[in-house]
């Protein structure tokens, strides 16, 4: 997804794009990403990209005169924007997806814990990067807005597996206005997937485990 609205903001619609039979792996996956063996993978002048902020790092610069650009100029906001991404990444989605996981209720207490405090803190550092716009990267979206709202479709499916909210018009009402926006940008809103849709892909990524909707 952070791909595909990458090229939309580079002003590049013209492409194929290849869907991957989940649990299977095309010869052509094999060869451009020998290494992961993951999706996705862009190939480009028939050299392949891998890792979707790696991609959409290449497309700002390789489109570099089409559309805005998705990376900020200064060299410490764009180091912010990179340390976010690698946060949300390493963190904030594993302990979304440990809360769905967890099966006591300490232990969901514990994952929503780290969960919000990270968010929190998200929330204070998008008022500074973002000078009150409504983007991170002000008024356009950028390179944090891709890594953070790639997120939010499976926030939405654990937020209806658990029954609470991640993001909270009390606690993060900057995140919660952004994520709209996010959601509604053009750029965004046909790649963005359905709940429904993700609920079950989680069934079948998690055979063994049954997904269920908390009342």
């Amino acid at each position: 997804m952070g791909v595909r609205v990458a090229l939309h903001l580079k002003g590049v619609v013209d492409y194929d794009f290849l869907q991957e039979r989940l649990g299977e792996k095309s010869q052509l996956l094999l060869e451009s990403n020998p290494v992961y063996k993951k999706i996705p993978v862009l190939i480009h002048n028939h050299n392949p990209v891998c890792e979707s902020m790696i991609i959409v790092e290449y497309a700002d610069e390789a489109w570099a005169a089409s559309g805005r650009a998705i990376r900020t100029a200064d060299p410490y906001d764009r180091a912010l924007h990179r340390f976010w991404a690698a946060c949300i990444d390493d963190d904030g989605f594993p302990s979304m997806i440990a809360a769905v996981k967890a099966e006591t209720q300490e232990a969901r207490a514990e994952a929503m814990e780290q969960s919000l405090a990270g968010l929190e803190l998200l929330e204070e550092s998008l008022a500074k990067l973002s000078k009150g716009r409504g983007f991170v990267g002000g008024d356009a979206m950028a390179y944090l807005d891709i890594a953070l709202g790639c997120y939010l479709g499976w926030m939405k499916a654990c937020e209806t597996v658990i029954g609470h909210r991640f993001l909270d018009e009390e606690k993060t009402p900057l995140l919660v206005g952004w994520a709209e926006r996010f959601c509604s940008h053009e750029a965004v809103k046909d790649w963005m997937p359905e709940t429904d849709e993700l609920l079950e892909l989680a069934k079948v990524l998690q055979p063994k485990r049954k997904v269920s909707t908390a009342n």
